[in-house]
């Protein structure tokens, strides 16, 4: 079979009606006209009438005035007309980058601005509206329109013993200009148990993960302890924390390594937006419905490393981890100009 897609013609579309009103299936029809499976069901999807079935909602005039229809509302959008810069979009959106980090990254190579963020989402979200849907489930947050999500549920505030409130936290940490300033969560799965523990730094945006062996607070505060106890002093001075009862034995962290743990008010995760958008961005490569006993820890460590070196508008479309090695660097720097010089 060829495999350049070709669009489906009026003929095909009348031999679908036909075979349909015979009762033949979709993997059936796809064989008789030497089609994928998929592009059949594609066709049945999106061309017939709603609320009715495949066989009596489907017309093959009304497919075909309705592709017409599709393509010239297409012709507005660049990607629509720009068949190697859509191509180049769409594997960068599989590779896990955001429509900005596409359209900044693209803008430094060229020099100029060869498509907007928002052009990107703005096809992205036409395309869903004619229920083309694998586009929108490849952007950070697989969201098929604009908008946002309510929170509701408890909050076990009163159980978490030495708990400092977010509003007590230093100002510097909300300018995200000094290193050292961390976020945690946990990133959560539909199998029961299953969880990956994420740290994110405010500045570099680097992130932090590993499986946690279940949401008990002891698992958590050790690995916290662990993926900590490596860094300076001067790279791990906070961490904003929300209120589950995973992060009940913050304190040790303070009491061991000396660092200092907020909370964020109940209900608010937006107090610690930075790592909500990280876990939406790694939700990509590890959906909720993942099974974690089939993810080997050499598997995220890359998923993680993907993360790190890819390039974000917020840090002028530098990575993570090289704004991470850089402060890492001028803390070198410091240390070793103002170390006392050996003794002769």
């Amino acid at each position: 079979m060829d495999n350049t897609y070709k669009q489906v013609s009026l003929r095909e579309r009348v031999e679908i009606y036909r075979m349909k009103k015979e009762g033949r299936t979709a993997r059936a029809i796809a064989r008789a006209l030497g089609r994928a499976p998929s592009t059949i069901t594609r066709e049945l999807r999106r061309n017939s009438r709603p609320t009715k079935s495949w066989s009596d909602g489907y017309d093959p005039v009304r497919a075909d005035t309705l592709r017409a229809r599709r393509r010239a509302w297409d012709a507005r959008f660049k990607l629509a007309r720009d068949g190697a810069l859509r191509e180049h979009v769409h594997e960068r959106l599989k590779a896990g980058w955001s429509p900005e980090e596409i359209a900044g990254d693209l803008r430094r190579e060229h020099g100029r601005c060869i498509i907007s963020h928002e052009a990107i989402y703005r096809f992205i979200y036409h395309r869903s509206a004619q229920k083309d849907y694998d586009w929108h489930r490849l952007l950070p947050m697989r969201k098929s329109r604009r908008g946002r999500l309510g929170m509701q549920g408890g909050s076990p505030v009163e159980h978490i013993q030495e708990r400092i409130s977010i509003h007590e936290r230093p100002l510097e940490v909300d300018s995200r200009t000094s290193p050292g300033h961390w976020e945690g969560d946990l990133m959560l799965f539909a199998r029961y148990g299953q969880a990956i523990l994420i740290t994110h730094e405010r500045k570099s945006r680097l992130l932090l993960g590993r499986r946690q062996p279940s949401k008990a607070a002891a698992p958590v505060a050790s690995e916290l302890k662990r993926q900590f106890r490596s860094l300076p002093a001067a790279l791990r001075r906070t961490l904003t924390i929300d209120n589950g009862t995973e992060f009940a034995h913050h304190y040790q962290l303070r009491h061991e390594l000396g660092i200092d743990t907020y909370f964020c008010d109940p209900h608010a995760p937006w107090q610690k937006g930075g790592i909500e958008n990280a876990i939406g961005r790694m939700r990509r490569r590890l959906p909720r419905k993942t099974d974690l006993a089939l993810l080997s820890a050499q598997q995220l460590d890359r998923l993680v490393a993907a993360y790190n070196h890819t390039p974000r508008k917020c840090l002028g479309f530098q990575t993570p981890a090289q704004v991470f090695c850089k402060d890492l660097e001028v803390l070198h720097f410091k240390r070793e100009s103002t170390s006392p010089p050996p003794r002769g």
